[in-house]
């Protein structure tokens, strides 16, 4: 009869450390973890998505073109949402293992902290290996994507923009006030105040015009006003008349170029910028950019060592803890509280750009060593003893 628990002892020890078990876990991890970061980034995106609900309800934006432009917002946010909520599935998985008494299994069974950690440590690497993924190729391609289109749907939505009897502002400094328009799109009483060129503000007063859209950039053609232009240097009043004119509704300096955007350029591009592009103050914030990059995926892997360090370190308790999750939610939330400062400092001064790589790598490294230092001190005493024998 002795003999027998031992047997059945090794038996179980041997089914536990099959990759069924692993399998069994890692599954579960990761259908939470694509609901959890499916549910934020839903929630993200709606909150996200008010910003352009005016173009679909007033501006006769189609629903098609509404979703594929925000759409195109969705990998940045999984990029950003995805090691918070790997840690999360990673340390409410174990907890609810240890609340379930599976842990108290695995540990009966002679499974190792490391053998026991198997499972998430996999989950954590393939979230760091997708933030990589995201961080360093999709989010750029995407928003650059993004960008242009909504250059584009901006400069096309322009000549819907003008409304009977209201001053419309149209960005970056023009306002446009049409007192009648005609339903074949004739416009009656146009008054433009063009603030672009801050040397030369200009006013144009017209007795009625149209719209005309000329390779892409949509323009308003006048007829029968007059342009009044004041010089800052004389003072004086500056008016011409004319039968016909036409003004562009966008920039008149980047009309057909949009300014591009830190988040849509290449790694490479935002640590050599074009010197013509980026101005000198800005400079260091393109290169806290690429470090940023960089450096946030290896906080999923970071995160989940807390999580990890949470639910299976310590002192073992059948019942669970909850000053160990507590203490690892505090310790996420205090190392993005820091990382955000970090990253505002680092933008002005690029010394600080190291402690961007300690704090993504520290957490992770403490974590291991406090889970796995009795495993690694075993194996460093067997390896000592068989070179002794040796």
């Amino acid at each position: 009869m002795p003999s027998s628990a031992p047997s059945v002892s090794r038996s179980l020890t041997g089914l536990l450390r099959r990759p069924l078990l692993d399998h069994y876990v890692i599954r579960q991890m990761l259908i939470a973890l694509a609901a959890m970061t499916g549910g934020a980034v839903a929630l993200i995106w709606l909150m996200q998505s008010l910003k352009f609900v005016s173009l679909v309800v007033q501006r006769g934006l189609s629903l098609r073109t509404f979703l594929g432009l925000t759409s195109l917002l969705a990998p940045g946010f999984v990029a950003i949402i995805l090691p918070i909520t790997t840690f999360l599935v990673i340390l409410f998985t174990c907890q609810r293992l240890v609340t379930d008494r599976e842990m108290t299994v695995m540990r009966a069974a002679g499974l190792s902290p490391l053998q026991i950690s198997r499972p998430a440590l996999i989950v954590a690497l393939f979230s760091t290996l997708l933030c990589y993924i995201l961080n360093i190729w999709i989010v750029p391609t995407t928003y650059h994507a993004f960008h242009r289109y909504e250059f584009q749907i901006r400069n096309r939505m322009a000549a819907f923009m003008l409304q009977d009897g209201v001053f419309t502002t149209i960005p970056p400094n023009m306002t446009v006030y049409i007192r009648k328009r005609d339903s074949d799109g004739e416009l009656h009483g146009v008054l433009v105040e063009d603030d672009r060129d801050p040397d030369a503000h200009t006013t144009i007063l017209a007795e009625h015009g149209s719209i005309v859209v000329v390779n892409g950039q949509p323009r308003v053609v006048l007829n029968n006003g007059s342009r009044q232009v004041i010089d800052h240097k004389t003072g004086r009043l500056n008016v011409l008349s004319f039968k016909r004119n036409t003004v562009d509704l966008v920039s008149g300096k980047n009309g057909d170029r949009q300014e591009r955007d830190p988040a849509e350029m290449s790694i490479r591009e935002l640590l050599h910028p074009d010197l013509d592009e980026v101005p000198v103050r800005d400079r260091g914030k393109f290169a806290v950019e690429a470090w940023r990059r960089l450096t946030s995926p290896l906080t999923a892997f970071s995160f989940s060592m807390i999580g990890l360090f949470a639910a299976v370190g310590g002192v073992f308790s059948r019942h669970g803890n909850f000053t160990r999750p507590f203490g690892a939610v505090m310790s996420v939330v205090g190392l993005l509280a820091f990382s955000l400062m970090l990253q505002n400092l680092a933008g002005r001064n690029l010394r600080l750009v190291p402690l961007m790589w300690l704090i993504s790598i520290v957490p992770a490294l403490i974590c291991a060593f406090l889970l796995f230092r009795d495993e690694i001190r075993e194996r460093w005493s067997d390896r000592g003893r068989s070179m002794e024998r040796s």
